[in-house]
Formats: structure tokens, sequence, C-alpha cells
């Protein structure tokens, strides 16, 4: 999602978790261009920095993903709708380290409000046609994404493809 904020040119908020004792954000996702890198130790994302820059871009749609869904992810979606932003939380693009939270905090999102999609969906939703110029760039990312779930027992309930559950 980080490379295709980049080619659609959607701005990127970027916050850090602790980073001193966590670590920052790993060098395989590419947050050189984001619009604010913040290191917070509240849980929520939705700080006074960000929330500064949300209205500067008069951004009042939001694209959340992140770890641990459980927590910051849920604190802030919650917080985002609490102040009236529309939020679309990806299922695909949201970990935790004790798996069944997943579930139960999007459940939740979904509940409160916040639209549960998939990377893919926004993504095509985002380019809108084919006859969009990033169409070619965007659709090679799903491909890239594609190959890589195949492989990545982590976005599998129990670490099996579905295909394989039957």
């Amino acid at each position: 999602m980080s490379k295709a904020s980049q080619i659609l040119s959607v701005p990127l908020i970027v916050t850090e978790q602790y980073p001193k004792g966590l670590g920052h954000t790993v060098s395989e996702i590419d947050i050189t261009h984001a619009k604010i890198v913040e290191a917070k130790s509240k849980f929520s994302m939705y700080t006074p920095m960000v929330q500064e820059k949300l209205q500067e871009l008069s951004i009042k749609s939001v694209v959340l993903y992140g770890i641990e869904s459980h927590v910051c992810v849920l604190q802030t979606c919650l917080d985002l709708l609490e102040n009236n932003y529309e939020v679309h939380v990806l299922a695909d693009g949201v970990s935790s380290m004790n798996y069944p939270e997943i579930e139960i905090a999007l459940k939740r999102m979904d509940k409160c409000g916040a639209m549960v999609v998939s990377s893919e969906s926004v993504l095509f939703q985002l380019t809108n046609d084919a006859a969009n110029p990033n169409f070619k760039a965007i659709s090679a990312l799903v491909k890239e994404f594609q190959a890589h779930s195949k492989n990545s027992k982590l976005l599998f309930k129990n670490g099996i493809p579905p295909q394989a559950q039957l």
C-alpha cells in the first residue's frame, strides 16, 4: 500500500509505536514519501500532529492498515470514526502477534462503522478505470501481492491456505 500511495499520489501518514523500544518501520516498506513519520507512545495514531496534517490536506476518508490490529489499529479507527472520518480498514493489511485478535478487532471496527475491505478492492476503487494512467502499475502491484500471498502463511487462518482447508 505504501507503493500504491506513491503511484496514486495518495498522502501517506505514518506513525511508529515507541520506535526506541520496538524499532522503526521495516526497511522493506518505503515510507520516504510520507507526509509525516511520527514516533508516538499513544496507541492511537490520531495524535495532534496527525490531526493537523489530515486537516491541512482536507482528508475525510482514510485507508487504515498496520499492527497491532486490536490495539493501535482499533484505537485509531475508533478515534477517526468519532471525529467523522470515513474509515476503510484493510483486512489483509492488519496483523497481530495473537492471531485470534485480528478477527475480533475487525468485527468490532465493522460494528462501529468502519468499512472492512481488501487491499485489492481499495486499489481498484482508487484507480477507478482501466484507462487510468496508473492502472498498469497498480495491476502489477496486485499481481506481486498475489504471488507473495501464496507463500505467506501469515495471511491464512491457522497458516493454511483456503483451498487446503477443504
